[in-house]
């Protein structure tokens, strides 16, 4: 396994904190309002390993995006939220005051657009700091139980490894967190670190 150093860490920790910042420019925009995210927290774990206590989850259900890219390198990534909290992200989005309960019909499309946004703008900055093409599909979504994402996590055997990004998201006196989750077969994973190794090679 070419596994990531501290030093991979910190720069993938910078590399997303990029991203964030654009994701949260670009949120601020939809809602009116400022959206902070913080610095992203990474890290590198066999996904066989994951589970609900080894994520510290409080939740028994989330909202997954899921998207998949390619390119220097291929993963599968999945943004979770708790679904309460995506809901009331959606109405935040959609700037009404429709209840939670009539929210469900915008659900999917407004989830679909937020993780579309989150994901897009981590990974154009990845894309942009390591000079490297990556392609996004189109996005996903789905509610599903947590033991549920973490079979289909953990029983990839193509994709070993995930690489854990943990952002806490705040919009005015609203607050919630996501998780971003890459799946990386081990040829990502030593992809992944030959263009970390460019990267930090260069700056």
């Amino acid at each position: 396994m070419n596994s990531l150093t501290e030093l991979h860490l910190d720069a993938l920790s910078e590399v997303f904190n990029v991203g964030a910042g654009r994701a949260a420019a670009s949120l601020s925009d939809i809602v009116g309002e400022e959206v902070r995210l913080s610095v992203p927290s990474v890290e590198i774990r066999k996904s066989s390993e994951i589970d609900v206590s080894s994520m510290g989850l409080q939740s028994d259900r989330f909202g997954a995006v899921h998207q998949t890219f390619s390119g220097s390198f291929e993963a599968d990534a999945i943004l979770l939220f708790t679904e309460e909290h995506a809901l009331k992200i959606v109405r935040d989005m959609m700037g009404s005051q429709i209840s939670l309960e009539d929210l469900a019909e915008f659900e999917q499309e407004a989830m679909c657009e937020l993780g579309n946004i989150i994901l897009n703008a981590c990974l154009s900055a990845m894309a942009d700091m390591l000079n490297i093409p990556l392609n996004c599909s189109l996005p996903d979504y789905s509610v599903a139980s947590t033991e549920e994402i973490f079979r289909r996590v953990s029983n990839d055997a193509q994709q070993p490894y995930v690489l854990l990004l943990h952002i806490d998201l705040a919009i005015e006196s609203r607050h919630s967190e996501g998780h971003l989750i890459f799946l990386l077969s081990s040829t990502s994973l030593a992809d992944l670190v030959t263009q970390l190794d460019h990267f930090l090679g260069a700056v």
